[in-house]
């Protein structure tokens, strides 16, 4: 069940309606408990691809949050009747949780990206947040070995917090496979986040953002992206076969 509202349902992935500052107060929450919690960013590919793929679809839909991570799923709730008060981007919810983690002495741990990525994240947010305590980091590409020696590290550190920045999906079957023999209270996925915060890679302009072309620029940058981009057409009939069936079934007659 949706912990935020109305419960949303887009090609059978959960949605949860938090505003930023709503889905801060719940990491808050999750945090005081002391239990473990998975929070999902939901975006038009993943839940495209979570609509074919039953176990990712599984994992979306357990997750303690789901929040709007994208202008397609964004358009989508409003299509199907029930949307969302805005957009919550990853990297925003990370930015606010950076500051937010400050001021309340949360840990944090940064893991994936490229080598050095995620060290040079954790400097460059010590240099906005003194105060913030990041208990360590790590590269995406570890072997086995070298991936038990993080979960053994994880356990030690003990963060309150943990980035998984994997990219989709696999950050968020690593994060499912795990969560609970770490008993870390949050753990996201945050995709190329590490890479924003590192400096590596520039966010699309204001104005791109706030007409849903974040993605646009995203391919400028990276044109490797552009296969990832073809699922949104994909995302769109789909979104709009569903909007079709559910106004099919409200206009037949009661028995």
């Amino acid at each position: 069940m949706s912990c935020t509202g109305p419960v949303r349902r887009i090609l059978g992935c959960r949605l949860d309606g938090p505003t930023l500052a709503g889905a801060l107060d719940l990491i808050r929450d999750f945090i005081a408990s002391g239990r473990p919690h998975q929070i999902v960013t939901l975006n038009a590919e993943m839940a495209y691809r979570a609509s074919e793929d039953a176990l990712l679809r599984d994992i979306i839909n357990r997750a303690a949050l789901v929040t709007p991570d994208g202008a397609g799923v964004v358009w989508a709730s409003r299509l199907l009747g029930s949307p969302v008060p805005e957009r919550v981007a990853g990297v925003d919810l990370v930015e606010g949780l950076a500051a937010r983690a400050a001021r309340e002495g949360w840990r944090l741990f940064l893991y994936g990206a490229a080598p050095g990525v995620a060290e040079k994240a954790r400097e460059r947010l010590l240099a906005r947040y003194p105060s913030l305590a990041i208990t360590g980091t790590a590269h995406g590409y570890l072997s086995p070995a070298e991936e038990r020696e993080l979960l053994a590290r994880l356990r030690q550190a003990r963060p309150d917090v943990l980035l998984v920045a994997l990219g989709s999906p696999r950050q968020e079957y690593w994060i499912d496979r795990h969560l609970k023999e770490l008993g870390i209270p949050v753990a996201m996925g945050v995709g190329g986040t590490l890479d924003v915060l590192a400096g590596e890679v520039s966010r699309a302009p204001r104005w791109m953002q706030r007409l849903g072309l974040e993605w646009l620029y995203r391919v400028a940058q990276d044109p490797r992206r552009v296969k990832r981009v073809l699922a949104l057409p994909k995302f769109i009939l789909k979104v709009g076969g569903q909007a079709l069936k559910a106004r099919i079934k409200d206009a037949r007659p009661a028995p």
